[in-house]
């Protein structure tokens, strides 16, 4: 077996795997919904009813169902991609008329990651118009479905494709260590959309409005000057706009900082539920979290490019699907995003670990804050309820895949803090 042929067997053997591993936790999670169905579990009685909650198990069986099918279509487009010669075929087209100037390989990096996004398009509609419609949660229209991915696709255009274009422009400039550069770069990018995104970005999808005068925004700013927590202004997101899923979050960082709550989140909480909400945010603040999680995905970041910059040298890698040798950088790069995934899947029970032990430290510092959990229970079971998350989840299911503590553990959680 020679090793270019080793490559490619490894890789489709990790993507298969990876898959398989995603549809047995998928197929346990289902088994362990369906056996708690009929009856309330009793850690929940009172929670919530039993219609709801039974609904809430419906929607949990529909969305499983649908991401397995869902994960098998795209599987079988990238096996089918990655066996081909579609891809080295592609390359050679634009190389050979474009030349290999690093704008010619971004062009096909481009096009390529646009092309193999096509295929999901049914799948997206499917479940915003079926999955969505049939719980009751889309709000959205044809006509701002398809405005969204419009104005993706262009945004990609005017930032993506110069910042791809960058990235590979950066090998003829600094030699071999490109990869070092590259690293500095997307890091500064990422820190720059975290100012403008809100600003510029944002506003092209949604409406933001101003909270207006009020007991909720008295009680959030005076929440604020109580933690040392000041953001510029408080903001109304029109998320009802596409769904009934509710939310809030905070943008940009220092002075830019903005707080933005969903208008479905205003309207399924009472005052004090979302004053515990937002302490429960300013907590990840006050925790650290932040900083920890941005240097967490600069160190993961780095990593990815040392490994890029080691594959881009080594002509079995590229080989393995049928690029010549001396192809550069940018075959090297598509490959590496389209296999790492098979890879850092593994390591998804450690992130979340991590990731929980952030929620507790926010819920404890919230609670702390407000002088007790009540305000922030009655917002967790609120939003579990009006989002019908899966309230019985297997623990293997939810150590892959849930960033959050469930429900019952966070509960849990706060009944053990003491006041």
């Amino acid at each position: 077996m020679t090793g270019t042929t080793f490559i490619f067997l490894a890789a489709l053997f990790l993507l298969i795997a990876q898959w398989v591993a995603q549809t047995v936790l998928a197929h346990l999670n289902r088994r362990h919904v369906l056996q708690r169905r009929d009856a309330i579990p009793p850690a929940f009685q009172g929670v919530v009813d039993l219609p709801t909650y039974q609904k809430s198990t419906e929607y949990t069986l529909a969305r499983s169902r649908f991401g397995v099918a869902e994960s098998a279509w795209s599987l079988l487009i990238l096996l089918g991609i990655l066996s081909s010669s579609v891809l080295p075929n592609s390359y050679s087209v634009v190389t050979r008329g474009l030349g290999e100037q690093a704008w010619a390989q971004a062009l096909w990096l481009f096009s390529v990651a646009l092309l193999m996004g096509v295929p999901g398009l049914p799948w997206d509609w499917w479940a915003q118009f079926r999955l969505e419609e049939r719980f009751g949660f889309n709000t959205t229209t044809p006509k701002v479905w398809w405005g969204d991915r419009i104005k993706g696709f262009l945004l990609s255009i005017v930032i993506g494709y110069p910042l791809l274009l960058l990235i590979l422009k950066l090998v003829d400039w600094v030699g071999s260590g490109w990869w070092l550069w590259a690293w500095a770069v997307l890091m500064g990018f990422q820190l720059l959309m975290m100012v403008i995104a809100p600003v510029f970005i944002l506003p092209l999808f949604n409406k933001l409005t101003p909270l207006p005068p009020g007991d909720l925004r008295d009680r959030l700013l005076q929440l604020g000057e109580k933690t040392g927590f000041s953001a510029q202004t408080i903001l109304v997101m029109d998320g009802s706009k596409r769904s009934r899923h509710s939310n809030a979050f905070f943008t940009g960082f220092g002075r830019f900082r903005k707080i933005v709550l969903f208008d479905t989140l205003i309207q399924q909480l009472s005052v004090g539920e979302l004053e515990a909400v937002l302490a429960h945010e300013i907590g990840h603040y006050k925790r650290g979290h932040v900083p920890r999680m941005l240097l967490a995905n600069a160190a993961t970041t780095l990593v990815g490019f040392v490994a890029i910059a080691w594959l881009m040298r080594q002509p079995e890698f590229t080989g393995a699907f049928g690029f010549g040798p001396g192809t550069g950088l940018a075959p090297a790069l598509l490959l590496f995003t389209l296999l790492s995934g098979a890879v850092t899947f593994w390591a998804s029970p450690v992130m979340n670990f991590w990731s929980r032990l952030h929620e507790y430290q926010a819920d404890a510092y919230a609670a702390t804050v407000l002088g007790g959990a009540g305000g922030l229970v009655g917002a967790l079971r609120k939003l579990n309820e009006k989002n019908l998350s899966n309230l019985t989840p297997h623990p293997w299911y939810s150590a892959w895949n849930y960033s959050h503590p469930t429900l019952i553990e966070r509960e849990g959680a706060l009944a053990a803090l003491k006041f």
